[in-house]
């Protein structure tokens, strides 16, 4: 609290009286001391609250500095204005092969909409929309504008070019909507295994991509969960691998005049599918509307390697071979009774070529006899056939991570009785896929122990059931190593790989009855290196036809071997394989006939 000083102190005035002194002279000095300490008050005051304003100003300016400086570091972004309504999750996940290259991305781009009634003219915009978009009809479009609706969709993407277009028309009635669209970068490369996309749920500022075949439609609820954090989805395929086998396999179908061709390469040990190809093919960025009339097959869209069913013939002797020698019936010297025809219920069986009455079982399966597999199939019997070829995955759909391996269930006999033991033991009365075949030639060769093909990457063998022993797995090698050697494949041998494999030539089943006499479905099931098996590949030509020494071929000898031959030729190297010196023939003198 301020002391006060008294103006006319007592004291101080009855001494100056005494002293003759004016008492009006104190008064005077204590009302100017009075004042001065109430100035002086007023002074500390207003220093204290200039001080005050002082310390928010400086306060406020770093605040305002520090907000500057973090938007200087950070970066730019449009403001956009929060809307209601349920959220759509537009994210969807990369796809990349085994390693890390990118087969499927999603590219940022925009959707085009309008609002009819913020146009300023409606049918000058129609006209420069119809110009920007050939497949857009000006009257169309200006019938909608004017139909009274206040929001309607003109593209669910547009390209950057496009866009400016737009812009340049000047309408405020035309917006755009942030979009992200689904791309694949190589094209028609490994289409069928991608499959396609399209755009779900739509709002102004967002659209959700589903998957609509192949792993994009296996895959899509893990490809647009957010909680995976956008990890892509690797798969078993190698880019560069695919695109060999894509490469030549489409230009031995167009040489060997096929309609069609598929090609599968597998992993034997772990079931990795490196390669899978179906031709004819498409582009996943522009996908083909399916057919709606005919067989439909003959789309695009139809994956052969997977989808197809068919009969493939001679690749079946080696698991009747295989099964004999399992169960104990045979081994690969035993002589089989091969004197034809082989008659049964009516139905007669031939070989190719007249391979004299009796061969060896390894004979059999390197001459290709359907008569010797025949006799070798009576040993075995219906039940033990069924179960073997039951345990080798042809009985079920391959579970390969697709939609369209659901529709892959193997064609079996309505009536599996003696003589269907018989042609099923050479491939003919039973249909599958090239993928099961390959699955099963891997299961076989592998060792003897079941493998699931699979379109995931994989680091470790699989640990499936056994399905023959590790003698048997090694002595079918050797028999379809001899087959390349000296056999019907001799067109086969790639110098330095040491190829087995076997033919398979079987006439197209007619819709209307019965089989075509100049169809035939050309299949060619090799392994390699064959002592080492380490890769499976399956080429199967639809329809293959060529001119070869003044004749028509036909068969898979001349057709789908060559195929076959070049695919291995191209893709070892770049599977890390290194050639190697290899003892050619096995004693054999055949020619390069084939079946």
């Amino acid at each position: 609290m301020t002391r006060r000083i008294a103006l006319r102190p007592l004291a101080r005035i009855l001494d100056a009286r005494q002293k003759g002194e004016n008492p009006d002279v104190i008064e005077r000095e204590n009302l100017r001391l009075r004042h001065e300490q109430e100035r002086d008050r007023l002074r500390n005051r207003a220093e204290s609250r200039l001080l005050m304003l002082a310390v928010c100003f400086f306060a406020a300016f770093l605040t305002v500095g520090l907000k500057m400086s973090s938007l200087a570091a950070s970066e730019p972004e449009e403001p956009r204005t929060a809307t209601s309504g349920s959220s759509i999750i537009s994210t969807r996940a990369d796809i990349v092969d085994r390693e890390g290259r990118v087969l499927a991305t999603n590219l940022v781009t925009n959707a085009l909409y309008v609002h009819p009634h913020e146009l300023i003219d409606p049918e000058r915009a129609a006209a420069g929309l119809a110009a920007i978009f050939p497949d857009l009809d000006a009257d169309t479009l200006l019938r909608r504008f004017e139909s009274g609706s206040r929001f309607m969709w003109i593209r669910g993407s547009i390209s950057p070019e496009q866009q400016q277009d737009v812009h340049d028309l000047g309408e405020p009635g035309l917006l755009f909507g942030p979009r992200e669209m689904r791309l694949y970068p190589n094209g028609a490369l490994a289409s069928h295994i991608m499959g396609g996309s399209r755009f779900g749920e739509q709002a102004v500022n967002a659209a959700e991509i589903l998957g609509v075949a192949g792993v994009e439609a296996e895959f899509d609820d893990e490809l647009r969960d957010a909680a995976n954090g956008g990890e892509p989805l690797q798969l078993s395929i190698d880019l560069s691998v695919q695109a060999a086998v894509e490469e030549v396999l489409a230009g031995g179908m167009t040489l060997m005049s096929a309609v069609g061709a598929a090609a599968v390469l597998m992993d034997v040990h772990t079931g990795e599918v490196i390669s899978l190809a179906s031709l004819p093919d498409f582009d996943p960025n522009a996908r083909p509307r399916p057919l709606l009339e005919g067989d439909h097959s003959d789309s695009p869209l139809f994956n052969r390697a997977v989808q197809g069913l068919y009969e493939l013939g001679s690749t079946f002797k080696i698991f009747t071979a295989a099964q004999a020698l399992e169960e104990g019936l045979v081994n690969p010297d035993t002589m089989i009774d091969t004197t034809g025809p082989l008659r049964m219920a009516g139905f007669t069986i031939n070989d190719f070529h007249d391979y004299g009455p009796r061969n060896s079982v390894t004979d059999v399966i390197v001459h290709s006899s359907n008569i010797g597999t025949a006799r070798i199939a009576q040993m075995i019997g219906s039940e033990r056939q069924q179960h073997f070829l039951r345990q080798l995955g042809l009985f079920e759909p391959t579970g390969l991570e697709m939609v369209e391996s659901n529709s892959g269930r193997p064609l079996l006999p309505q009536r599996w009785g003696d003589l269907s033991t018989m042609t099923v033991s050479y491939g003919h009365g039973i249909s599958i896929s090239p993928l099961h075949l390959a699955a099963a030639y891997s299961s076989l060769l592998n060792g003897g122990t079941y493998v699931q093909p699979t379109l995931l990457r994989r680091d470790a063998p699989q640990d499936g059931h056994r399905v023959v022993s590790e003698e048997v797995s090694a002595q079918a090698r050797a028999m379809l190593r001899a087959v390349v050697t000296d056999g019907t494949a001799s067109y086969a041998e790639v110098e330095g790989y040491e190829v087995g494999g076997k033919t398979g030539s079987a006439d197209k089943p007619n819709p209307q009855g019965g089989y075509y006499d100049d169809r035939v479905m050309a299949t060619f099931a090799s392994v390699f290196p064959a002592s080492d098996p380490r890769y499976v590949l399956v080429v199967t030509l639809d329809e293959p036809s060529i001119v070869m020494l003044g004749e028509t071929r036909r068969t898979a000898g001349w057709t789908a071997v060559p195929v076959a031959a070049e695919i291995i030729r191209r893709a070892a190297p770049l599977l890390g394989l290194r050639p190697q010196d290899i003892e050619q023939g096995h004693g054999y003198q055949l020619s390069s006939a084939s079946q």
